[in-house]
C-alpha cells in the first residue's frame, strides 16, 4: 500500500512538472498563409502577434479578423495537442479528469 502512494505522488509530481514547463513553452502558429503569425505560452498567454501589412485592407477589415481568429483557434489546438501528448507520457495513457 505504501508503494502505491508513493507511486501516486511521484505521478503527480512529474505532472505538476510538466504542467509548469508547458505553461512556460512558447508555441507559435501562422494563419492565411503566413499573413498572420501567433505566439503563445502554453499557459494560453498571447506573447506576439505578426501581421504582415500586405493584408491589412481597411475596406477588407473582416478578412483580416477572420485569419487573426483562425491563427489564435490553431495555436490553442495545437497547445492541446501537445499538453496531451506530454501528459499520455507522465500518466502512461490514464485519464485523470479536470486534471489536464
Amino acid at each position: 500500500m505504501n508503494s502505491m502512494v508513493k507511486q501516486a505522488q511521484k505521478m503527480q509530481e512529474d505532472i505538476q512538472a510538466v504542467q509548469d514547463r508547458l505553461e512556460e513553452t512558447e508555441f507559435t502558429e501562422s494563419a492565411g498563409g503566413g499573413m498572420v503569425e501567433l505566439t503563445m505560452t502554453g499557459g494560453r498567454e498571447l506573447k506576439e502577434l505578426k501581421i504582415n501589412p500586405d493584408i491589412v485592407d481597411k475596406d477588407s477589415i473582416e478578412d483580416l479578423q477572420d485569419i487573426i481568429i483562425a491563427g489564435v483557434n490553431a495555436i490553442i489546438h495545437k497547445i492541446d495537442e501537445e499538453s496531451a501528448k506530454e501528459m499520455e507520457k507522465v500518466t502512461g495513457g490514464v485519464s485523470f479528469p479536470g486534471l489536464f
